[in-house]
C-alpha cells in the first residue's frame, strides 16, 4: 500500500503547486502563499559532476573535465543547515535567495543541507517545490534529517519527504539500509579516477530525541529518554563495515561526516565547572562571549568561529569520535545550534558547525540573553569545504552579509 499511497501524495502535490501557479502569479504572492520559491528567481547553473556508479547506500561520483577525463582537482562542497522552512513566507524567500546567490557565487561541485529544513505545516508540499527548485539550479545536493522534521524514526510521513527529495536526479541521498535507524543513511564517495577514491562522505539520521525501547537496548540510562538522540551503535557498525569494504577496493580511505545533532565532542572547547556544566557569570548567565566561553589547549585548536549557545548534543555518548579516530576520518559536520559556528580541530579531527540559514527561527537578531545585534553580525551563510588531491579538506565561512 505504502508505494500506491505516495504515488497519490506525491502526484496530488504536484497538480496543487501547478494549479496555484497562475493565482500566485496574478496576486504577486498574496494568495496560494504556500508557493513561496516561485518568488525567488534562480538560473541553471550546472555542473561538471558525473555519477560513475551506484549502490544500494552509496553513490560514486566525480568531476569531469571537457574531454570527457575525470578531474582530480579540487572539490567543492557548500554546505548549510536549519532553514527552518514555516510559515513566515517573506522570510523564507530570504532565506532562499541567500542560498541561491551563494551557490550562484560559490559554484560549487555538491551542496549539503545537514537538517533541520522542511518543517512547516505543509512539510510534504514544502519536500516536493524544495527539491523541484534545486532542480532548477541544476548541481548535485544532498539532506540528512534534522530533529524537527518528523518525530517517529520510520513513520510514514517521515518516509514521503525524504521520497520526495530523493525521487529528483540530482539529489545524492538514498534510505540506505533498511535495518538501520531512521531514514537517509548512506554514502557518497568522491573519485579521483576509476580505480582511486579521493573521499568518503557518510550521512546519519541523528535523529530527534531518546526514546525508552533504544534507551533498554543500548544500555542508556533511563533518565536521558526525551532528551536529544545519539548515533545508534547500528550505525556506526555500518560505518566501521562499509570502511572496511572500501579499504579492501581502494586502500585508506579519508573519510568525513555528516549529521544534524552534534556529537559530544563538541562540548570540549567550551569552559565547564567541576561539575561538567557549561560555565556562568555572576548574574548566572552563560558566559556567551567567545573570548571567555570558548578555550584553547593541547587537545583543540579553533580555527574560526563564534558560540553563543551550550551544545545541542546527546547525554549519552555512543562512541562515534572514538571509532572516527581509527578510521582516518578527517571531519565531522553537524547544525541544530543555530548561533554556534566554530571550527575546531580536536585530536587532528575537524569538528564543524556548519553555517545556518534561517531568518525565521532564532539568530543574533533575537536571540535570548544576547543583546539584538545589527544584520551585518549575524551568522546566517555557507561552510565552503573543499575536497584536495589527497583527501584532505579546507574550510571557508561565506556569509551572507555580503549581500546587505
Amino acid at each position: 500500500m505504502r508505494p500506491i499511497r505516495t504515488f497519490i501524495h506525491q502526484n496530488g502535490i504536484k497538480l496543487l503547486l501547478n494549479a496555484e501557479k497562475p493565482l500566485y502569479d496574478l496576486t504577486k504572492g498574496k494568495l496560494a502563499k504556500n508557493r513561496f520559491l516561485s518568488s525567488v528567481e534562480v538560473e541553471d547553473i550546472g555542473t561538471s559532476v558525473k555519477i560513475v556508479k551506484e549502490t544500494n547506500n552509496a553513490t560514486y561520483i566525480a568531476k569531469y573535465k571537457e574531454d570527457g577525463t575525470i578531474d582530480n582537482g579540487d572539490f567543492k562542497i557548500l554546505l548549510t543547515t536549519d532553514m527552518h522552512l514555516d510559515e513566515d513566507y517573506d522570510l523564507n524567500d530570504k532565506t532562499f535567495d541567500r542560498i541561491f546567490k551563494q551557490i550562484r557565487d560559490n559554484k560549487p561541485d555538491l551542496v549539503i543541507f545537514t537538517g533541520d529544513c522542511i518543517q512547516s505545516r505543509f512539510q510534504q508540499i514544502d519536500a516536493i517545490q524544495f527539491a523541484e527548485w534545486m532542480e532548477k539550479i541544476g548541481v548535485y545536493w544532498a539532506y540528512v534529517f534534522g530533529n524537527h522534521e518528523a518525530r517517529e524514526e520510520k513513520s510514514y510521513y517521515k518516509y514521503l519527504i525524504f521520497k520526495s527529495l530523493v525521487d529528483y536526479p540530482h539529489c545524492l541521498s538514498k534510505f540506505g539500509n533498511k535495518d538501520l535507524f531512521g531514514f537517509g543513511n548512506f554514502i557518497i564517495n568522491i573519485m579521483n579516477s576509476e580505480t582511486e577514491l579521493k573521499h568518503s562522505l557518510f550521512f546519519f539520521d541523528s535523529g530527534r530525541d531518546v526514546i525508552e525501547s533504544h534507551a533498554l537496548n543500548d544500555n542508556v540510562p533511563l533518565e536521558y529518554v526525551n532528551s536529544y538522540d545519539y548515533i545508534k551503535p547500528g550505525q556506526i557498525r555500518w560505518y566501521e563495515n562499509e570502511l572496511k569494504s572500501l579499504r579492501n577496493t581502494y586502500g585508506e580511505v579519508k573519510n568525513s561526516l555528516y549529521m544534524h545533532i552534534p556529537i559530544p565532542e563538541y562540548k570540549q572547547i567550551f569552559k565547564l565547572d567541576e561539575n561538567g556544566d557549561y560555565m556562568r557569570d555572576g548574574n548566572g548567565e552563560l558566559l556567551r562571549e567567545a573570548d571567555k566561553q570558548l578555550i584553547k589547549n593541547e587537545n583543540a585548536d579553533i580555527l574560526y568561529g563564534r558560540a553563543f549557545e551550550t551544545v545541542g548534543c546527546s547525554k549519552h555518548n555512543s562512541g562515534l569520535f572514538e571509532s572516527m579516530k581509527k578510521n582516518n576520518a578527517v571531519a565531522i559536520f553537524s547544525g541544530h545550534d543555530h548561533v554556534n559556528d566554530i571550527a575546531f580541530r580536536l585530536e587532528n579531527i575537524l569538528l564543524v558547525y556548519v553555517q545556518y540559514a534561517s531568518y525565521n527561527a532564532y539568530n543574533l537578531g533575537n536571540y535570548e540573553g544576547i543583546v539584538s545585534l545589527p544584520e551585518k553580525d549575524w551568522q546566517q551563510g555557507v561552510t565552503i569545504s573543499t575536497v584536495k588531491n589527497d583527501g584532505t579538506i579546507t574550510l571557508e565561512q561565506k556569509m551572507n552579509n555580503i549581500y546587505l
